[in-house]
């Protein structure tokens, strides 16, 4: 079913100044927002806030600035890899074999925002940052929504597993535990530590750890000789609990029948005040029976909503099934929130997993979270699942392809992360290519390293047009800048023939002027690039004249000569070039004197009235001419 868009929230913008408009301009990842000097009432826009001081000040107003954070850039590499990874699993492989993958990869996702958590805090430790404690915290919710996620979608653990994988959820995110424990234990006595019985009795025993529970039971013990039968007794419940274990023979309903004889044994002890003379054991036998009044008085200890559920279900309904976890999760969520108390963002989030409603969690972490990393990456593994394929978008393109598309679109702002949004959208079927066209154009080529990344990419995705506009974007600088070499090199492989004809034209120009050629190496590697332009191709083969004149072979390089004042492709600055170069060969005895002068007379019988050379032609009379069958004068060769 299509889901209807909410509107956005409108948001007044109160430090603009009185009585003016605010206009504003789209950038690829950000708006510019600035005051106007058109007058207005009044001025709203969306979800914009930023500290306006003045009518002279423009605002960058960015959408996801958390890719500019140097910290979350190893988030984003790393996870880079981890998707192209997902891609690669083959589709025709049954659901079955391929579960365990998904559960791998999304716990390989968990490892490096833990680990990109992990670096946040010791930079904190160093210096107290406002931005780095909010990542932190942000990083803190992603991933407790991202277990559970994998708890309840992924993995899709069965009624007696499930209370365990919980288990292992509230542990993981519930640190302070371990912290205060540890600060027991390295105390001088720690039965008679003040945290001591916090850590014991509500703690542990509140998580399920029971082992650690029994094992400082036993420090306090030692301490009351007279108490000891009570203590044992304790320890007898504790150690006799049970916890379901998939992997044994034990089926789901005899571990139910067993663990309902415990809880009826933990329940007579309570009923005949068997720990009445301790109020700490006694608090701990209730705790175990699963006391709601006790469990809540103990907020402080349990912290969270979802806490106070995973240790209800523990203690009372340790078979709880999929499908009843929204019945526990709404009714703890009202009893552990104040009756005035409105729920944040994340426990919504939580509550919608909870009911198994996967598209209003990914919405609500659209709507609460700052960046598109999380939704993109959790929507592309939950579809590789299969879970999302009833859930299209009204204008085409479905769920998972949407976000991956704003997700990449926010790494092209960056100036090295946009690569690593080529291979998301290499991975959006409908739309990737055309938002890849788009985007590629507006990467700023800031030096030859870069358009030549660029230019690869493109060339790899047989996108001709953008490969023709990096190359003449490059060679019209390098032409800007005198770079002839680099200028050629770039429309050759544009394979723009016009630019390459201007370029050659500047190449002659300049050995007419210096006498010798620049970018010697690539004017002698051209092979058969030199056949995109006339020009070019004559810049080429007069190249090689020069190179054959040089090694002394006069006969090649005549009949060369004799080709390029032939094929009618010089530039008609360059022919009194040309015919200033046969002087020489005419001169060498190896050298077919008649080819020479036919190419001479040629060239002159065809092109001397359209020069202003006259005279210069003359000065060549005697050198030139004689050659000519007893026509010893210009104007004898002028009237032929």
């Amino acid at each position: 079913m299509e889901e209807v868009d909410v509107e956005p929230a409108v948001t007044n913008i109160p430090a603009a100044s009185s009585g003016t408009h605010l206009g504003f301009a789209w950038g690829p990842g950000d708006i510019l927002v600035y005051e106007t000097l058109y007058k207005c009432h009044s001025f709203i826009t969306s979800r914009l806030e930023f500290p306006g001081t003045g009518s002279g000040d423009i605002h960058e107003v960015r959408k996801d600035e958390d890719i500019y954070s140097p910290i979350l850039r190893k988030l984003f590499n790393e996870s880079h890899h981890i998707f192209v990874g997902l891609q690669t699993i083959r589709e025709d492989l049954p659901s079955k074999n391929k579960k365990p993958q998904f559960v791998s990869i999304s716990k390989n996702y968990r490892s490096v925002i833990r680990a990109c958590m992990e670096e946040l805090q010791q930079v904190l430790q160093k210096w107290q940052c406002n931005m780095e404690t909010r990542y932190v915290s942000i990083l803190l919710a992603i991933e407790l929504i991202w277990n559970l996620c994998e708890v309840l979608f992924i993995d899709a653990a069965p009624a007696g597993s499930l209370l365990l994988h919980l288990l292992d959820w509230v542990r993981l995110h519930k640190a302070d535990v371990d912290e205060k424990a540890r600060e027991v234990l390295q105390s001088e006595s720690p039965a008679e530590h003040r945290d001591y019985w916090d850590v014991v009795g509500a703690a542990y025993v509140l998580q399920g750890r029971l082992e650690e529970a029994r094992q400082m039971l036993v420090k306090q013990a030692t301490l009351q000789p007279a108490a000891r039968k009570m203590y044992k007794q304790m320890d007898t419940l504790l150690s006799k609990m049970p916890f379901y274990n998939p992997g044994g023979t034990q089926t789901l309903t005899e571990f139910d029948v067993k663990w309902r004889h415990w809880h009826e044994e933990v329940d007579r002890c309570l009923q005949d005040n068997s720990f009445a003379s301790n109020k700490h054991l006694e608090l701990i036998c209730k705790i175990l029976v699963g006391d709601e009044d006790t469990l809540l008085e103990h907020k402080d200890l349990l912290s969270t909503w979802y806490h106070f559920l995973v240790t209800r279900l523990l203690f009372c309904h340790p078979t709880v099934k999929p499908t009843e976890l929204h019945y526990y999760a709404q009714s703890c969520l009202t009893m552990f929130l104040d009756s005035r108390s409105v729920p944040e963002p994340l426990d919504s989030i939580l509550l919608a997993a909870f009911e198994f409603d996967i598209h209003q969690v990914i919405k609500d972490c659209s709507i609460a979270l700052n960046n598109w990393w999380f939704v993109a990456h959790l929507t592309d593994l939950l579809d590789h699942c299969k879970l999302l394929q009833s859930h299209n978008l009204h204008f085409g393109s479905n769920l998972r392809e949407f976000l991956l598309l704003e997700y990449a679109s926010g790494l092209f702002t960056h100036h090295s992360l946009w690569q690593l949004a080529v291979d998301y959208f290499d991975h959006c079927p409908e739309f990737g290519r055309v938002y890849l066209e788009l985007q590629i154009e507006r990467v700023p080529l800031d030096t030859e390293r870069k358009a030549l990344k660029v230019l690869r990419i493109c060339e790899q995705r047989q996108m001709s047009e953008q490969v023709r506009s990096i190359c003449k974007i490059m060679a019209m600088r390098a032409l800007r800048n005198n770079r002839l070499g680099s200028a050629l090199s770039w429309s050759i492989r544009a394979k723009d023939a016009a630019f390459a004809t201007l370029i050659s034209e500047r190449f002659l120009q300049d050995y007419c002027a210096r006498g010798t050629f620049s970018d010697l190496d690539l004017i002698d590697n051209l092979g058969p690039a030199m056949l995109l332009s006339d020009r070019l191709t004559f810049l080429g083969k007069y190249r090689e004249f020069h190179k054959l004149y040089g090694e002394k072979r006069f006969r090649e390089a005549s009949k060369l000569l004799l080709s390029l004042m032939t094929a009618k492709i010089a530039p008609r600055s360059f022919w009194m070039t040309l015919l200033t170069d046969a002087l020489p060969l005419l001169e060498q005895k190896e050298v077919s004197h008649h080819i020479v002068r036919y190419a001479v007379y040629g060239l002159l019988l065809s092109n001397i009235k359209k020069t202003s050379k006259y005279s210069y032609l003359r000065s060549c009379n005697q050198r030139i001419f004689g050659f000519f069958s007893g026509k010893n004068n210009i104007k004898d060769v002028l009237i032929i």
